[in-house]
């Protein structure tokens, strides 16, 4: 059951909630079909931080402290996880956001070993 619960919660809608100001106006959002899909755009959104930061650089690196660091100074971010038991989204905040993230880019790294 524990097992189901999992796979259903990483299969469910996910909205993603970014304020990254302090300024309403700095409030967006964006949908996913997952939240392993949700995390990668977490991902995606720092990656084009950093090329916006660092133009004129080819090759964009960064370690898993830098993107979490990024993650902490935002207002806010947060995601709603459709529940289909409920057929309600459920609230998640950020470290829930840092730790699946973790989760997907360690089981990443250990595909590509």
């Amino acid at each position: 059951m524990l097992i189901f619960n999992f796979i259903a919660v990483c299969k469910s809608h996910t909205i993603l909630l970014i304020q990254s100001g302090i300024r309403p106006e700095t409030r967006t959002y964006s949908d996913y079909e997952s939240v392993n899909e949700c995390m990668e755009g977490v991902c995606k959104i720092y990656e084009e931080h950093l090329k916006r930061r660092n133009p004129n650089t080819p090759t964009i690196t960064y370690d898993i402290s830098q993107l979490f660091d990024f993650v902490d100074q935002l207002t806010d971010l947060s995601c709603l996880v459709y529940q289909k038991s409920t057929n309600t989204y459920a609230p998640y905040n950020k470290n829930w956001i840092k730790e699946k993230i973790y989760v997907l880019l360690r089981r990443a790294a250990g595909h590509s070993e």
